[in-house]
Order: structure tokens, then C-alpha cells, then sequence
């Protein structure tokens, strides 16, 4: 499968409700349970079946432990060499590895101690372990192109575990939630997880609402507990689809020209623009009067973004004035997409006009976080990428439609 996948969270989300919702999509149920057991983990036996939620049907993931004692309390270094002795692919590694780190980070600010001293306890049980690796196995499988999600719908009350009584959402939870869009209804209950949280902020690009899509398969991966709403999570399997032809906007044009500033100040400049807004910032050489050399500077930005602007560039350059005009623009439609390569996962820029790809190249931050990694020239990564991208783009030729 290629396409575009999307998490419908108004149940909350968990690591056993994901993995349901993952396989009800199709996936190859037997291929699944071999790749779970490349992880080498005992203690514990799958339960798969078909369930009715509120009359929709629906698949139940439940791991019954057959050695309850095991790997209760286990740290982030024990889980990681759980997973890296294992015999899954290094997609399937370097997902799972993220997702508990983000869990890891977020108890370590919690319980303020080092990462390394950080205990799981119910997120470090052999159920956890699977419900996490399970996903990334998933996700190697469906192969989505673009992943999003909903904004999470959050339970409240309280939930007990090895401490005793916490608030719901769980601190953990809240911790890994910073900056994504959530809401209550005030429904009694955990509805998202740590484990939910993590693996969904891992696995979204953006918290939004459904997107133009041809929906070509939806998913239920049920709770474990019944509340007045159906408790499922609900993933919609499909193609990307194109609304507008070109994007038409219009942006503000701001302009000065300059000739007697040093240039090491556009190096501090051009961050500080950027940063305020700007869309584009560029250096034109021009001659002013008198035979002077000179640069014009033009920055390119949103109306409402102007007076931050400005009053960067009369602070920061030596200017008196600045011209300013509304232009409109016509663009392709644009999205970042996120590719298996050879280096892993990897954002590139695609370029649409009318639902058909017309581009696609690696993110520059990508290629050079790469190159510094791998200890390789940046330019390599670039040819070594751009031949995979080509092979991408010949063997999908679905995307052309997404």
C-alpha cells in the first residue's frame, strides 16, 4: 500500500487500539505476527478478533501474559537492546526506538532523573514492548506516504498505576502532548495513553482536520473499556486529492536599497526575518546614483506579518525608508512527504499541478543532518538520494493521482 494515512482520534488512541485499526485496514495478519516474533520476546500470547463497537465492526489486539513478572521494570537502554538483538529490518528498529524515547523524555521530565534511570514500569510490561514494536511493524507494511491525525480527544478523572492515583490525562501524557492540539468532553476515563501519545506524535505530520482525500479504506482498532461514545479508533486509508489547481495568494513586497552597510550584517539579518515571518528574503545588486554599488534588499512576506518586519530592517540595517507594494502569486500546490531510503526515513518536497507530481526532492536539513551523520560529502547524499527519488516516483505512479 501507498497513500496517505489518517488518525481519526476522537476516541482517544492507545498502542492496542492503533495496532486494531492498523490490521482491520488489511493488513496481512500471519506476515504481521512472524514479523512480532523477529522481536524474540517471550512471556506473552496474541489474541485477534472481530468486535462490535456501537454495531461497527472492528478489530480487538489483546496481548495476554503468560509471565506477568516479566520485564515489569525495565529502563530505556534494556528496551533498546531488546529491540537492536532483534531480527526486524532497521526501519522497523529505528521507529520503535523513537517511539520509546519520546516516552522515556517525557517521564524523565516528569520524574526530573536521567534518562538512563528512568523505570517504564507499565510502559516497559511485555505489552507495551509489543504494542509499540507491533506499530512500527505496521507502518513498515502500509507504507504511507503522508501521515496526519486529528487533534486528540482526552479523557479525564483519574487513573491508577504503580504510583498510586494520577490525573487523567496522565502526566506523562501531558508531557508528550505539548503543542498538539487536544480537547475534553469531560468523558470519565483515560482515553489517550502515554503509549497512544507517543506513537501518534511520532507518526503525524500535522494534527488537522481530514484532508482532501479519496478514501480507499477506514480501520476500528477498539478500547478496552465502553463509554457513551464508541471507544475505536478509526483510520481512513486513501489517496491525497487536489481541491485547487494553482494556490493564489496575496503577499507584501517590502524593498530598500543599500550601499553603505557591511555585508557580514545579512548573514544576522536574513535568520532574524525569517524568524519574524518572512516567506523569502533575496539580494538584488543594483547602481545607485552617483555610480554607487549597492544591494536591494526585497522581502517577501503575509500583510499581517509587515510591522515585525519592518521594524527588524530599520533596526538591524542602515536604511531610511522602505517601499512596499501587494503582489499575488500563483503556486503549485506543495507538500513534504517522508520516504524509506537508505539513510531512513527522509522529508521531501513535493510539487503538484492539477493531482499530478511534477517534483520531488529531499529536504536540505535532511541531506544535511545525513552528511553529518554518515561523515559523507553533502553533495553524494544529494545524487544518492535524487536516484532513489527517481525509483520512488517509476514505481508509484499512484502518487501522480494523491
Amino acid at each position: 500500500m501507498s497513500g496517505i494515512l489518517y488518525f481519526d482520534c476522537r476516541s482517544g488512541i492507545s498502542g492496542d487500539m492503533t495496532i486494531g485499526a492498523l490490521l482491520d485496514l488489511g493488513i496481512d495478519r500471519d506476515k504481521f505476527i512472524r514479523q512480532l516474533k523477529k522481536l524474540g520476546l517471550k512471556g506473552y500470547e496474541l489474541k485477534i478478533t472481530g468486535k462490535k463497537v456501537n454495531g461497527i465492526s472492528a478489530t480487538d489486539f489483546k496481548v495476554i501474559l503468560t509471565d506477568k513478572d516479566s520485564h515489569n521494570h525495565v529502563n530505556l537502554p534494556a528496551i533498546e537492546k531488546i529491540i537492536g538483538n532483534s531480527d526486524l529490518n532497521d526501519t522497523i528498529k529505528r521507529l520503535s526506538k523513537k517511539i520509546f524515547r519520546c516516552i522515556a523524555e517525557a517521564e524523565m521530565s516528569v520524574h526530573n532523573l536521567p534518562i538512563e534511570e528512568v523505570h517504564f514500569h507499565e510502559v516497559g510490561a511485555v505489552d507495551s514492548i509489543v504494542d509499540i514494536v507491533g506499530t512500527a511493524i505496521c507502518m513498515s507494511m502500509l507504507k504511507a506516504d503522508s501521515i496526519y491525525s486529528s487533534p486528540l480527544h482526552l479523557g479525564s478523572g483519574f487513573v491508577k498505576c504503580s504510583h498510586g492515583l494520577i490525573p487523567v490525562p496522565a502526566p506523562a501524557t501531558v508531557e508528550i502532548l505539548k503543542g498538539i492540539p487536544v480537547y475534553s468532553t469531560g468523558i470519565q476515563g483515560e482515553l489517550v495513553t502515554p503509549t497512544g501519545a507517543a506513537i501518534v506524535k511520532t507518526l503525524a505530520e500535522q494534527f488537522i482536520n481530514l484532508p482532501p482525500m479519496k478514501i480507499e479504506k477506514t480501520g476500528y482498532g477498539t478500547g478496552k473499556k465502553s463509554y457513551d461514545i464508541p471507544n475505536a479508533l478509526r483510520v481512513f486509508f486513501g489517496q491525497e486529492i487536489s481541491l485547487r489547481q494553482l494556490q493564489t495568494e496575496e503577499l507584501l513586497l517590502l524593498e530598500t536599497n543599500i550601499d553603505d552597510m557591511s555585508p557580514e550584517i545579512y548573514s544576522f539579518l536574513f535568520p532574524l526575518l525569517f524568524k519574524k515571518g518572512a516567506l523569502d528574503v533575496y539580494l538584488t545588486n543594483i547602481i545607485m546614483k552617483k555610480g554607487r554599488p549597492a544591494v536591494m534588499l526585497s522581502v517577501l512576506c503575509e500583510p499581517e506579518n509587515q510591522t515585525g518586519l519592518k521594524n527588524i530592517i530599520f533596526t538591524e540595517t542602515t536604511t531610511l525608508g522602505i517601499r512596499q507594494r501587494i503582489i499575488r502569486r500563483d503556486s503549485l500546490e506543495r507538500k513534504t512527504i517522508t520516504l524509506d531510503t537508505r539513510f531512513g526515513r527522509i522529508k521531501a518536497k513535493a510539487a503538484f499541478k492539477d493531482g499530478s507530481l511534477l517534483r520531488l526532492s529531499p529536504e536540505y536539513e535532511e541531506c544535511k543532518r545525513v552528511a553529518e551523520e554518515q561523515g559523507i560529502p553533502l553533495r553524494k547524499v544529494y545524487d544518492l538520494l535524487s536516484m532513489e527519488i527517481r525509483a520512488f516516483i517509476s514505481n508509484r505512479s499512484g502518487l501522480d493521482d494523491s
